[in-house]
């Protein structure tokens, strides 16, 4: 276990919060109610030389490289929703909501932010720093074109805005992009403004007998999803859409969209490719070993237990033949230091490095944990 320096502890030791049992070995564990706290304890894990890790809900810490911190971040005190605004289509929130929570809100008004789903203990910071789009991918696009604005604590202390809650925006500096998908290493994510979208008169999932037959036939469908059960298609749209749709699937509309749950196993993995193949991946999985497809956006997710080195070692060597990839989401903690989680991190981590460098130039927020241990 870390020792965090008694200088950390004496200046921010009223944002202490208990540390929960999936958390890494940590003394100290912090929880800022604002940005700015949250900079300021940044800016002193800086100038002591400290690595942090940042937390949200501790659905997603499986992805990347491992990290015992010398101090925790938590964002369970940056929970409120700022402002949502049903008529311009926006929301703006701070990170430690737990999306569930969000979604449940969003739906008084008949709006998504097409948020990951089943929500679990995922908070909204969460999902846009890890860059998960969610099942509804397919028809609402990637999490990074629905993030309008980011508010960022730096690794350096600093508390940086780019982007605006506005639909239509342009800004010089893309920061919501490059926060979105940077697991926590540029800074903790505080707030942000994110695209809604209205929620159709009927939701409804659809059993189908084949999943790339059905995403040809469908219109706009929110996701088809393939796993070991079988297929499904899920709608969204008036009553008399829907019903057509399942008409011309083949099957019958069932109320509400039965989202799969996640995935058990031991360990998880995610498989990217060209959409084409998707059904070429899902021939890859091992016999004994889960999986869930979303055709049309190219994510096979799989999870099981056994030779897990050898599984992702084959898969990821055909993904990356055909350009995509195969990544770790969880596994058991020695599998990390056996094989790289991410791969090779390709032409462009000399980019990534000078863009961890602006926002973080000492390594502070969760040093090592990205492509090419940056």
């Amino acid at each position: 276990m870390t020792s965090a320096p008694s200088g950390l502890t004496g200046a921010f030791g009223h944002l202490s919060t208990d540390h929960t049992e999936n958390m890494p070995a940590c003394e100290l564990v912090l929880a800022p109610t604002t940005v700015q706290e949250a900079a300021a304890v940044l800016d002193a894990a800086s100038e002591q030389r400290l690595t942090a890790l940042v937390w949200g809900g501790g659905t997603h810490q499986g992805f990347g490289h491992r990290l015992v911190p010398d101090v925790i971040i938590s964002t369970e005190g940056l929970n409120r929703i700022i402002a949502l605004n049903p008529e311009d289509l926006t929301v703006v929130v701070e990170a430690g909501t737990p999306a569930g929570q969000l979604t449940e809100r969003l739906s008084e008004h008949g709006q998504t932010a097409v948020l990951p789903e089943p929500p679990g203990a995922g908070t909204v910071g969460g999902a846009v720093a890890a860059g998960l789009s969610g099942w509804g991918r397919l028809r609402y696009g990637p999490i990074r074109d629905r993030t309008l604005e980011v508010v960022l604590a730096t690794g350096d202390g600093r508390v940086v805005r780019a982007g605006a809650p506005l639909v239509k925006n342009v800004t010089g500096y893309d920061l919501p992009r490059l926060a979105t998908g940077s697991f926590g290493s540029l800074g903790l994510i505080g707030r942000v403004a994110l695209k809604l979208w209205p929620r159709g008169q009927r939701e409804a999932t659809v059993a189908v007998d084949d999943a790339e037959r059905a995403l040809a036939t469908a219109y706009r469908p929110l996701a088809v999803i393939e796993d070991d059960g079988g297929a499904r298609v899920y709608l969204s749209g008036t009553v008399a859409e829907v019903e057509a749709q399942a008409i011309e699937l083949g099957g019958t509309a069932q109320d509400g969209l039965d989202w799969p749950e996640p995935l058990e196993g031991e360990t998880a993995l995610v498989v990217r490719v060209p959409p084409g193949l998707t059904r070429a991946a899902v021939s890859r999985v091992p016999s004994g070993w889960h999986y869930q497809a979303a055709f049309g956006v190219g994510e096979i997710r799989i999870a099981g237990t056994g030779d897990a080195a050898g599984v992702l070692t084959s898969l990821r060597a055909w993904a990356t033949e055909v350009g995509g990839a195969a990544v770790i989401e969880r596994a058991p903690v020695p599998l990390y230091a056996e094989i790289d989680p991410w791969g090779d991190p390709g032409p462009s981590l000399p980019l990534q490095r000078r863009v961890k460098e602006a926002f973080d130039p000492l390594g502070v927020c969760n040093p090592g944990r990205l492509p090419g241990a940056l």
